[in-house]
């Protein structure tokens, strides 16, 4: 297993570039055994000799492929560091500052709270393997990650990345990582520091998983709240950009029963896209309309509330900015499903219900906002780029979100 430290991240943001990844940062796992008669000499019966010394290589790790990718992607690093991001020449970790030494833009934190969280992509990965196409997967990362930070009120920092694969492919490679680059660019925070892991006993060829790590920080007292959603907030919805990362093995499920090509366009679902281009749209990153908004409001609490949409649909995600006072009333008449899901269900044969609740259908993220704010907080977003519809609003209950056709 070949285990790409922060170190090298400091060597090629520096642009120095690594000769050579030094034994001190390489793991070895070897737990494949290994056939020494393999090794042996075809016939050894008169003049026994001692079989050759293992090696890396013949384990199935390629350290001169681990060291072109890193020193090929020093630039996809550089473009997300901002003034926060320090030289660290050598270093084993990233650094970064919590704030700006420039006096024009620095923050002035009195309380200052880190907020970490981690997710994947799932099982997504599998259509990006299958249509052999890299460069979005990367974005979904960066996205599942920062949604749920700017939940709690807080600013993106930072972002790491895992990436697992059976064999160091150069190409593929640079393109998960460009797409991890280009989230982070999306999301306002700093790509600094990466892991690459190369174990061709545990994954298929071709094969490969991907993790990330996300930091922000936000001001204790302008931390989201729950206990703060009162009955007679509005709940507003920020449209999704389709299925996201979520629900990918209903939708594989789905494509293996109805014998859908991921190849083929079908004009019901999109004109001009084949349905694995559709499928892999990558997920919508909130976090710089997000905020940009809660800069906007540094002194009045106008957002009682926010929620990531993900796995568990609207009421598996809006109930969390609940207390056990207030319940959620939500018309489905408020937006459009997009057509994704409507093609997705048609195919499956699924019940409404179920789609519910494993999919967004449309909606990627909730706020709960004070009612005499709701317009002005919907032409905010808007100007930002986001398509905005009031879904409901807030009444006295048990904890939980309503979901009314009527």
């Amino acid at each position: 297993m070949l285990l790409v430290s922060d170190k090298l991240v400091s060597d090629y943001t520096n642009n120095s570039g690594p000769k050579h990844i030094p034994d001190s940062i390489i793991s070895f796992y070897s737990t494949a055994p290994i056939e020494l008669r393999s090794m042996m000499p075809a016939s050894t019966k008169n003049s026994p000799r001692k079989p050759r010394s293992l090696t890396y290589a013949g384990s199935g790790v390629d350290i001169e492929a681990g060291d072109k990718f890193v020193g090929s992607i020093g630039s996809l690093l550089r473009r997300t560091h901002g003034q926060r991001v320090i030289d660290n020449p050598g270093g084993f970790a990233g650094l970064l500052r919590l704030d700006y030494n420039e006096q024009l833009f620095k923050h002035n934190y009195l309380d200052p709270v880190l907020v970490a969280c981690a997710d994947g992509v799932g099982t997504k990965v599998h259509l990006a393997i299958e249509m052999n196409k890299h460069d979005t997967v990367g974005i979904d990362l960066v996205a599942m990650n920062v949604n749920d930070l700017i939940v709690q009120g807080a600013e993106p920092l930072l972002f790491l990345d895992y990436i697992a694969v059976h064999k160091v492919e150069q190409d593929v490679l640079h393109d998960l990582v460009r797409g991890i680059s280009d989230g982070c660019q999306q999301a306002g925070c700093a790509l600094i520091g990466g892991e690459t892991a190369e174990m061709n006993d545990l994954y298929k060829p071709g094969d490969y998983d991907l993790a990330g790590f996300s930091v922000g920080v936000v001001e204790l007292k302008k931390a989201t709240d729950p206990t703060r959603v009162e009955p007679g907030d509005i709940v507003l919805g920020l449209e999704s950009s389709g299925v996201h990362s979520n629900g990918y093995s209903l939708v594989r499920s789905i494509i293996k029963h109805a014998k859908l090509k991921l190849d083929k366009v079908y004009p019901e679902l999109d004109p001009d896209r084949t349905l694995g281009e559709v499928l892999l749209t990558p997920t919508r990153i909130y976090a710089d309309s997000i905020v940009k908004l809660l800069r906007a409001y540094k002194v009045k609490k106008v957002i009682s509330g926010m929620a990531h949409i993900t796995g568990g649909g609207l009421e598996g995600n809006l109930n969390r900015a609940l207390h056990d006072k207030v319940d959620a009333s939500i018309s489905s008449k408020a937006w459009t499903v997009p057509p994704v899901f409507d093609f997705l269900q048609k195919h499956g044969d699924v019940e409404t219900s179920e789609m519910r609740k494993v999919f967004n259908m449309g909606i990627g993220y909730c706020l709960i906002v004070r009612p005499t704010f709701a317009k002005a907080i919907a032409q905010r977003l808007e100007k930002s780029g986001e398509t905005v519809h009031v879904l409901g609003k807030i009444t006295k209950g048990k904890g939980v979100v309503k979901i009314k056709d009527a």
